[in-house]
């Protein structure tokens, strides 16, 4: 960790590795990034609301300057990772050991906010974060290797950061509305539940379709996808919508679309558009890509 900063209402933690390589994502296809001769270190974020400690999925970019000005401008990528979860990163270059200013420039909210979040973050804003670059901190990072652990399922343990909020949203019982179910698809958890009508989570006060996307682990979020939902009755598909990406700070990043009703034996069915744009680090370079439809079958519905 080099150091967290707020500014109006905007928090901020600035994190350091060594440099490595990860793989970008557009739609379903990878591009492996290597680390290049001029790297320094892999830079890192991750952005929140100070008020409630969520963490925000929302488009960064960094300026770092020396003394003498600036060295390098870059988009930070949005990512994932077994041990830190969903963040922000890329490999950089700097111009040897010393001290810098990180300047992260955060973009506006574009996800629909509920609760407290609602007309918050709707304009850009940066924060800036000083820092040392150590080589001998930076390069002697340890590295556990889990071997013995291969081509078993399962993850690592997510890192404790205490500064910084964590990127997990909440188990099934924490969830608003009554749970319809949750299905799997390419490891990726849906939880699915049905909002009544007279709830924030709705829009005109009818009942809402909320889909809460997760790792399968560690209930790590998983923002910038594309999901649409349907419901079908007696094999027919009597609603199909897009599920709108939201952030709530009490249960995070989750989807959702309005439904007229639900009735027990319908299903209702998940379908990924685009799956979750986000680089991929060592351990999540082959998960959640291929995602077939998901179904669950209503069992009841409260009246």
């Amino acid at each position: 960790m080099y150091g967290t900063a707020t500014k109006n209402g905007l928090g901020v933690g600035l994190m350091y590795s060594y440099p490595h390589r990860f793989w970008n994502l557009t739609g379903t296809r990878k591009e492996k990034v290597v680390v290049q001769s001029d790297d320094s270190l892999h830079l890192m974020a991750s952005v929140w609301d100070a008020k409630s400690d969520t963490i925000l999925p929302i488009d960064l970019s960094v300026t770092i300057e020396d003394s003498d000005g600036k060295v390098t401008n870059t988009n930070l990528w949005p990512m994932i990772s077994p041990n830190m979860g969903f963040h922000y990163g890329d490999n950089v270059a700097l111009n040897g050991e010393g001290n810098y200013r990180a300047t992260i420039s955060a973009g506006p909210l574009q996800t629909e906010r509920t609760g407290a979040l609602d007309g918050r973050f709707t304009k850009s804003q940066s924060v800036t974060v000083g820092f040392t670059f150590d080589t001998s901190e930076t390069y002697n990072l340890p590295i556990r290797r889990l071997g013995e652990k291969a081509g078993t399922k399962g993850t690592v343990e997510l890192m404790d950061m205490k500064s910084v909020p964590s990127p997990r949203v909440p188990p099934r019982e924490e969830l608003p509305g009554q749970s319809i179910g949750e299905v799997t698809s390419d490891d990726v958890s849906f939880l699915i539940s049905l909002v009544d009508g007279d709830s924030r989570f709705s829009k005109n006060g009818q009942p809402t379709l909320l889909v809460s996307p997760r790792t399968p682990y560690n209930r790590i979020m998983l923002p910038r996808m594309a999901l649409t939902g349907s419901v079908n009755r007696k094999q027919t598909t009597i609603l199909k919508r897009k599920l709108r990406a939201t952030i709530d700070p009490e249960i995070g990043c989750y989807y959702r679309a309005p439904v007229e009703e639900l009735q027990a034996s319908d299903s209702v069915v998940i379908e990924t558009v685009t799956p979750p744009q986000l680089a991929r680090h060592d351990g999540y370079e082959t998960a959640f890509l291929d995602m077939p439809p998901a179904k669950c079958t209503v069992g009841s519905v409260a009246r």
